[in-house]
């Protein structure tokens, strides 16, 4: 049996292996997206089998004997294809009585109807049964060469220890759990103890202020929260028991709040405060799970939305869990034995679907990465890489780019010969980056897969795996939807664009079963968000291109949010918090090229007009404000001061405009018929000319 005891054991790194029996731990170790049209051919050897080979359920389905015909299987005969696949790869405590129930014209999105399961019995119980010692989670700790390795049996009975925890404080089926935690074990295993006990787990991204985190919980009115003392990351502490302490203030539901102990720092305990690990060890590691309807809430998850108000969006159980672990094993092409490693955050939807719930439902091994990829020093991936003998790596564009920068040395230093398949994920890659992925990490061998999806989507929607054998891959584009997605371009009258070589709205014109079902308390939102654009369809929000030969590349957002590093922002949030600054009085928010961040936010400040106001500290206090009320990545990385916006004569602010001036796009500004003042551009365009001047000579 394993035990939560022993804890208070101290690594070489002066941290403790928090909520680990010592047995668990490991001593250490020695040790831009290019314009459409213009693509350049970059031909890769296919890591793809036959279809049998590859898709083995592919037998399934009669006369299927090709990629192409299995793609075509499960568009045409949807409710076939999801339900074979749902018997086959899910343990279902009652049969569903139907495959679907979907239409789109009342966002509605329900998948095997009838059905009951346990989430967290596909994940851990029937791996725990059949392979009890086979390594399910390897937490890369901050510290390199500190990893923990814990199988699927100990997975389990700390999962349980925690389930049962909770209920004995009455969390209860349907109950909201706020879950503020680093990546880590105790973060997964809340995830699990959640599904478990028919609890809905409500994960956020632990470097967001008290005002996000407090949002987050009064909209979705949890009962509980589960943090830790600390977070340590990049070798720096961070203060997350504080960070809760002043969230709390202000939200009422919450009865009580789980501390676990991540550094031997003590935290003030207070009256909802009750110590994780001591709790934990009254426990039995055996739990009774929750039989789950299909369509019972999984998880909320809130992404940023053009209003300022993030969306909650709700996950379901078994259309998820399904959709999750298919995408993970076949666009990866994840097999029996290889270790999985997605570096994602666990707060953001990339993290819970390649980090949590598609490796674990296959069995699988999957890695927490719990630092930076420039901790101690720029080489942290690729030594990872070596150490832990990873096969998938899956990461973000902008840390690519970031490491490009380093150069080659800190690569090649390292064994990568163990990689199968990279991955990026969280915003289009630009072609010298994807170059350098290819040629110098994956030494010009492992198959690239840039995949496209949303937190709205629950899994990757196009990617350039799986395909046939031999099939080439297209530098910067996504290429190829997944089974039983169908893609449209719209035109701005909402006309199908047909043919290729075509830009319009990316939709997606029928269900599928990872889809997000509505945002929670507001499914009016859903609906007039997704849904009423493009009757029929499902409104991404992107742009997309359809290249000559049928292939897709993601153009951007077409909306109000910008993506920074990957991280979804509303504008409107931005502004909202810039807002609050009693000395500005009116500000806009655009999204503009950057060379690292992809995204970076360029905000257009009005102050009141006073002599006495110092323009330099002004901008210090919006800093500090958008830094507190959002999170430290969200602050602009351009703050400039003008005298006024371009309006029409409605009032509403003309980004576009303002973005072409700060693209220098001026000799085309498009329709101004609805200018109020057309003056103000050229107002403007002198102040950004000599905002560029300053900027420069303070460098």
């Amino acid at each position: 049996m394993v035990t939560v005891a022993g804890c208070s054991r101290v690594l070489r790194s002066g941290l403790r292996p928090w909520l680990l029996p010592a047995a668990w731990v490991t001593e250490r170790r020695p040790p831009e997206a290019q314009s459409p049209g213009q693509i350049r051919p970059f031909h890769v050897a296919s890591s793809a089998l036959d279809i049998s080979s590859f898709m083995p359920e592919s037998r399934s389905f009669p006369g299927v004997r090709s990629y192409a015909e299995l793609l075509d299987y499960s568009k045409e005969n949807a409710d076939s294809f999801w339900g074979t696949l749902a018997k086959e790869r899910l343990a279902w405590d009652r049969p569903f009585q139907r495959v679907d129930d979907c239409d789109f014209s009342r966002g509605v999105n329900s998948w095997f109807v009838g059905g009951q399961l346990n989430v967290s019995v596909n994940c851990l119980d029937r791996h725990a049964n059949q392979s009890p010692n086979k390594v399910a989670l390897i937490w890369e700790r901050d510290e390199p060469g500190t990893e923990v390795r814990i199988t699927y049996r100990e997975l389990l009975e700390t999962t349980c220890r925690l389930a049962n925890t909770l209920k004995r404080y009455g969390v209860q089926r349907g109950d909201r759990v706020a879950v503020y935690l680093p990546v880590s074990p105790l973060a997964i295993v809340t995830m699990l103890a959640c599904a478990r006990i028919g609890a809905v787990h409500m994960v956020v991204f632990a470097g967001f202020s008290a005002q996000a985190l407090a949002g987050r919980i009064r909209d979705a009115q949890c009962k509980v929260v589960i943090t830790c003392n600390q977070g340590v990351r990049g070798g720096r502490a961070i203060e997350l028991k504080r960070t809760v302490d002043e969230a709390l203030k202000e939200c009422p539901t919450v009865k009580h709040v789980f501390v676990g102990q991540r550094t031997d720092k003590k935290v003030p305990m207070g009256v909802l405060d009750i110590p994780l690990e001591e709790e934990m060890d009254k426990e039995e590691p055996v739990c009774e799970p929750e039989s789950m309807g299909s369509e019972e809430m999984l998880f909320l998850l809130y992404t940023s939305g053009s209003t300022g108000q993030p969306k909650g969006l709700v996950h379901t159980q078994a259309g998820y869990l399904l959709y999750a672990s298919l995408t993970h094993k076949y666009v990866f092409n994840y097999e029996e034995g290889d270790i999985h490693g997605c570096v994602a955050d666990i707060g953001w939807i990339t993290g819970h679907s390649y980090v949590v719930y598609g490796p674990l439902a296959n069995g699988g091994t999957t890695v927490l990465f719990e630092s930076s990829p420039v901790y101690p020093d720029p080489g942290r991936y690729w030594e990872m890489v070596q150490r832990l003998k990873i096969n998938q790596f899956y990461g973000a564009p902008t840390a690519i780019r970031q490491l490009l920068q380093h150069g080659d040395t800190w690569v090649s230093k390292y064994d990568r010969s163990s990689l199968k398949t990279l991955g990026t994920v969280g915003e289009p890659i630009n072609y010298e980056a994807w170059k350098w992925y290819h040629d110098v990490v994956g030494e010009g061998r492992c198959a690239i897969v840039d995949t496209w999806w949303q937190t709205e989507t629950g899994g990757i929607c196009i990617s350039p795996r799986p395909s046939e054998k031999g099939a080439k891959i297209v530098p910067t584009m996504a290429m190829r939807p997944f089974f039983g997605i169908e893609l449209a371009l719209m035109d701005e009258k909402g006309d199908v664009l047909e043919g290729n070589g075509v830009n319009g709205a990316l939709c997606i014109t029928k269900p599928w079963p990872g889809m997000a079902r509505t945002i929670y308390g507001d499914h009016e939102r859903f609906l007039t968000t997704y849904f009423k654009k493009y009757p029929g369809c499902y409104f991404t929000g992107d742009g997309g291109y359809r290249s000559k030969e049928g292939y897709y590349q993601i153009t951007g957002r077409m909306d109000d949010v910008i993506n920074i590093s990957g991280h979804r922002l509303g504008t409107a949030e931005v502004e909202n918090a810039l807002d609050e600054h009693p000395d500005v009085p009116e500000t806009a928010v655009i999204g503009i090229p950057h060379e690292l961040k992809g995204e970076a936010a360029f905000a257009f400040i009005v102050m009141k007009d006073s002599e006495t106001i110092s323009k330099s500290a002004i901008i210090k206090e919006l800093t500090s404000l958008v830094a507190s009320n959002i999170a430290k990545y969200a602050v602009p990385d351009y703050i400039m001061i003008v005298k006024r916006l371009p309006k029409t004569r409605s009032g509403k602010i003309m980004r576009r405009v303002l973005k072409k001036i700060v693209t220098e796009e001026t000799t085309d500004l498009g329709d101004l018929s609805t200018l109020e003042d057309k003056s103000v551009i050229a107002e403007i365009i002198a102040t950004y000319q000599q905002y560029k001047k300053d900027s420069v000579s303070s460098q």
